[in-house]
This record gives C-alpha cells, sequence and structure tokens, in this order.
C-alpha cells in the first residue's frame, strides 16, 4: 500500500482583504472548527517541548466534553521531547500526519510515517523527536487513564496501512473502521480509530449516544449530521462532540472520505 497522503495545517495568516466568513462555530452540543483558522495566531508552545508548535484542538471542558484533549503538534527538524506526558496518570495516541517521526518506547525506537500509529499507556516512558529535515506533524489525544483491576494496556506502535479496515454489517464494505485495539479489551478505556466511507457511503441513522468525540478529517469531504444541523466538512476539519450529540454522515465523493475518531468506552459511570 502506498503512503497515505493526509492534511496538516501549514500555519500563516490571511492577506488583509480575505473575508472573514468561515464555517467555525460552537454550540451547546459540538464544535466544528475548520481548518483555515488553524493560524500561526492560535499556536501553542508546550513546556518541556523544543522546536515544537502545537494547535489545541479540543480540552475537557465542564457542561461539554470531559474525558480528553486533543492536538496537532508540528515539529520542526531537531524538534520534540524527552518528557512530552507531563502527567504520570494520562494515556496518549499519537498518529502521524506528515513527515516522520522517532519514537521511543521504553527504550526501543520507532519511525513512523504518515499513518503511524502509537498506544502510549499511563505511567510509561516515552519520547518523541523529528530527526529530519523536514516538517513532522502528528495528532496527539490524550486521556486520564481509568484503571481497572486484572487489566493493564501495553504500548505499541504500528502503520494503518498493516492493519486491515473491517466492513460494518450490511454496508458491502461502504463504510469501514480500522481499529487498532480489540472492542472488548476491558484494559482500553478509549479507542481512536479511523472511519472511512466509500463516495456515497452513509451514517443511517442519527447516532446518539454517551461516548463524546473528537473526529480529525483525514481525507476527503462530506455533510455531517450534528445535532440538528447538516455542515460540510473536509480535510483538515476538527469536529467536537459532547456526550449524546446526534450524528449522521453522507459521504458525497469524489473520493473517499476517512477521519481519525477518538471515544471513550468500556467504563463504568461514575456516580459518586
Amino acid at each position: 500500500m502506498s503512503e497515505p497522503t493526509y492534511y496538516a495545517p501549514a500555519g500563516g495568516l490571511p492577506s488583509q482583504t480575505t473575508l472573514l466568513t468561515d464555517r467555525a462555530v460552537v454550540t451547546e452540543a459540538y464544535t466544528v472548527i475548520p481548518r483555515g483558522v488553524l493560524r500561526d495566531i492560535v499556536t501553542s508552545n508546550l513546556p518541556g517541548w523544543h522546536r515544537t508548535r502545537a494547535w489545541i484542538l479540543a480540552k475537557p471542558i465542564a457542561g461539554f466534553a470531559t474525558t480528553f484533549a486533543q492536538y496537532i503538534v508540528e515539529l520542526s527538524p531537531g524538534g520534540g521531547s524527552s518528557e512530552p506526558e507531563p502527567e504520570r496518570g494520562v494515556e496518549s495516541v499519537l498518529f502521524v500526519l506528515t513527515g516522520t517521526v522517532s519514537l521511543a518506547i521504553e527504550g526501543e525506537e520507532h519511525a513512523l510515517t504518515p499513518g503511524g500509529y502509537a498506544y502510549l499507556p499511563a505511567g510509561g516512558t516515552w519520547s518523541v523527536a523529528n530527526e529530519s529535515d523536514a516538517v513532522a506533524t502528528f495528532q496527539w489525544v490524550r486521556k486520564a487513564y481509568e484503571p481497572l483491576a486484572g487489566h493493564t494496556p501495553k504500548a505499541f506502535a504500528v502503520q494503518e496501512q498493516d492493519v486491515e479496515p473491517t466492513p460494518m454489517p450490511d454496508t458491502n464494505g461502504a463504510w469501514a473502521t480500522t481499529r487498532f485495539v480489540d472492542p472488548d479489551d476491558l484494559a482500553h478505556d478509549m479507542h481512536v480509530n479511523i472511519v472511512t466511507f466509500e463516495p456515497g457511503a452513509v451514517i443511517p441513522f442519527a447516532e446518539t449516544h454517551v461516548m463524546e468525540h473528537g473526529i480529525y478529517v483525514l481525507e476527503g469531504k462530506a455533510v455531517y449530521r450534528l445535532n440538528d444541523d447538516w455542515v460540510e466538512v473536509e480535510a483538515g476539519d476538527f469536529m467536537w462532540l459532547r456526550a449524546f450529540c446526534p450524528q449522521a454522515c453522507y459521504a458525497g465523493g469524489p473520493g473517499k472520505f476517512r477521519y481519525l475518531l477518538y471515544k471513550d468506552v468500556n467504563r463504568q459511570i461514575k456516580l459518586t
């Protein structure tokens, strides 16, 4: 399989003659951050990182999505961090969009290219660097891990090209999910998957469920149902959904519509 091509922001600023109109919207049920607003002025420097900048797409907010944070991280040549995670109780997923990311997990080296995926359990030792001459960009999803007696997740790294997508039932392969962990493995309290729609494929009902979502569009375009709105989205857009926000999708083509999807799973609801 050839190396995938995913959208990553390049920063910069629009000209002074550019119209302000855009697709950005924040509601009580969902947020859409279109790729056009991912400019230099909204980047953050991360403590403990060098030659790095980040677009922070989501963080826990009371009354909205509360379980995770999500970033786009851009490493300039020579950039990275020897201690990237400041909180011992936080697990991570990295997904490479562009360039080559050198990832060390418990001393084992991995060179991840576009489509590279790594799960990093809470309390583990890892570091990340860009040892190439070109910019490297990746998605970083962070979640406070909820331990479960008798179940311990293990770190791993893989290329998504080597993971066979699972077709959704009764879709003839038009809608498929690339799953990086077994959905029945209770060691994992979050899933970060890739969802792929062929042109014309749909989510044929309004999904309404307890899982929160971070959705980063990797390829293509579609119209996405969010609460009671239909929103046009394209590669590089980010959608952030609180629990129970209805959602559906229609992939109009002409190419595949693919996105990286976060959801919280496999834990009892805490009431006390």
